[in-house]
């Protein structure tokens, strides 16, 4: 067994080399913090979904925007919409499982918000009914994929597309951009307090950001 592991070892930091040498991500990823951070200093939000494994990263990034990623900061403001049980299962047994994350937004998205889809396949027929929401709200739409980008590459002003067509691949690189986003917005947001290593963020933080944040 010990071929196994080492060969999807190899294979992940493969897909990892290969997102790596994509400059295009790397472009991405640094417009859409920009993009991001700025909606949030206007009082907008980012809003995440995904299903399964991609689920699990809409709310392991939201937990990195709220609590913290590796300095302590005010909150940013970010909500996971894969955690309500309730409305998901109201969602979907009144409109159907298409329409868990379409309808939450629908309720809580407000133009200048920044949608993130997270689908492996680029082809989840929610995330693609939540996409077609968002652009109804004149919010910014972000998609993060694998296998060429699926039906969201068209409904995305952004893409991240994974050079893979592996799902736990796709998954892995996900989670590692997701974490240099994070980073991203918060340089973006609270720069240059972020380039003072001097004293703790927070001290060094502008008060009106500590209010308002």
């Amino acid at each position: 067994m010990k071929h196994v592991v080492q060969k999807h070892l190899a294979q992940s930091i493969a897909t990892m080399q290969a997102t790596l040498a994509d400059l295009h991500i790397a472009d991405t990823i640094v417009t859409i913090a920009e993009i991001t951070a700025n909606a949030m200093q206007a009082g907008r939000k980012l809003l995440v979904a995904g299903n399964g494994g991609s689920a699990a990263d809409a709310q392991h990034l939201v937990a990195e925007f709220v609590v913290r990623l590796a300095a302590n900061r005010p909150a940013l403001r970010a909500i996971a919409l894969t955690t309500d049980s309730s409305i998901l299962t109201a969602a979907g047994n009144d409109f159907g499982f298409d329409s868990i994350f379409a309808r939450q937004i629908e309720a809580l998205g407000q133009p200048g918000d920044v949608f993130l889809g997270i689908s492996t396949s680029g082809n989840s027929p929610n995330i693609l009914k939540a996409l077609h929401q968002a652009r109804e709200l004149d919010i910014i739409t972000v998609g993060f994929s694998g296998n060429g980008g699926g039906q969201m590459r068209d409904l995305c002003d952004h893409n991240v597309i994974i050079p893979s067509d592996t799902t736990m691949n796709i998954q892995e690189c996900h989670l590692a951009l997701e974490h240099i986003f994070c980073m991203a917005v918060e340089r973006f947001y609270f720069a240059p307090a972020f380039d003072s290593p001097s004293q703790p963020l927070e001290s060094s933080l502008p008060q009106v950001l500590l209010q308002t944040s």
